[in-house]
């Protein structure tokens, strides 16, 4: 079964991911439109957080006036208007989108693991940290990300509200060489921002990480693991699927056609 089929079959299961998702990455500001989310955040550009959303397949009514009031939100954000699209979107948004030349891009899977089936160490390896600012700058180095990013993704990490494990691994000399946030919300348990170093890739060292914060959300009671993953991001697909995680569904963002 396809994921887009598997996906189509359960809804259900695509709602609760969609609803961890949204809180284990929660933008600034969050207006309900009927069952349309508008997340807006000044102070960093990920689409995830600067994204109109739908919750409701059934929710198409007056699509084309709530994109354009979405689109107002945007403007007086300095943001261009995106809209993502799940297998909760509604049609005729999408054929409003179509037809009015949008164009999509960037496809990323969300992908789920058995926490009870994977096999991993005893102990951990690393233990997470409380220091937001040291794993900010760990993250941001290694992704050789701007500077700038620093207070937005602070105050993005500390505004998560379910409990969360920042790992950090450095060498001898201090320096980062992998980092990741995991957050455990209930029995489901958040793999982002997954990073290691040019220098340290295929050496392990992504494995190692990832172990830790799946063994720690797995000994605070989480069942399952999620992710979501860029369907061009190969080698993290790979390391993923080494671990047990599968297909649930995908999802994609439009943007108006005359962006580039």
């Amino acid at each position: 079964m396809t994921g887009s089929v598997a996906a189509a079959s359960n809804l259900p299961l695509v709602r609760r991911l969609e609803a961890v998702g949204l809180r284990a990455w929660p933008a600034a500001s969050v207006q309900y439109d009927g069952s349309w989310q508008i997340r807006l955040t000044g102070g960093l550009s990920s689409k995830r957080l600067n994204c109109v959303v739908a919750l409701d397949p059934f929710d198409s009514r007056d699509v084309d006036i709530r994109l354009e009031k979405a689109g107002r939100k945007f403007l007086s954000y300095g943001r261009p208007l995106v809209v993502r699209e799940t297998p909760l979107t509604p049609k005729p948004l999408i054929d409003l989108l179509q037809q009015q030349g949008w164009q999509r891009f960037e496809e990323v899977v969300t992908m789920t693991a058995d926490l009870a089936a994977l096999e991993l160490p005893d102990a951990l390896d690393h233990l997470p940290s409380q220091d937001i600012g040291r794993f900010v700058d760990a993250s941001l180095g290694l992704r050789q990300e701007d500077a700038d990013s620093k207070a937005g993704l602070a105050e993005v990490v500390s505004a998560i509200k379910p409990p969360t494990g920042m790992f950090v691994v450095e060498e001898a000399e201090g320096l980062p060489v992998a980092t990741v946030l995991c957050v455990q919300d209930n029995d489901l348990a958040g793999i982002m921002m997954l990073a290691v170093a040019k220098t340290r890739r295929r050496s392990g060292m992504g494995t190692e990480i990832l172990s830790s914060a799946l063994r720690w959300a797995r000994m605070r009671g989480a069942s399952t693991a999620w992710l979501q993953v860029e369907t061009t991001n190969t080698a993290a697909l790979e390391l993923y699927r080494r671990f047990g995680f599968r297909e649930a569904f995908r999802y994609f963002y439009w943007r108006e056609g005359h962006r580039s």
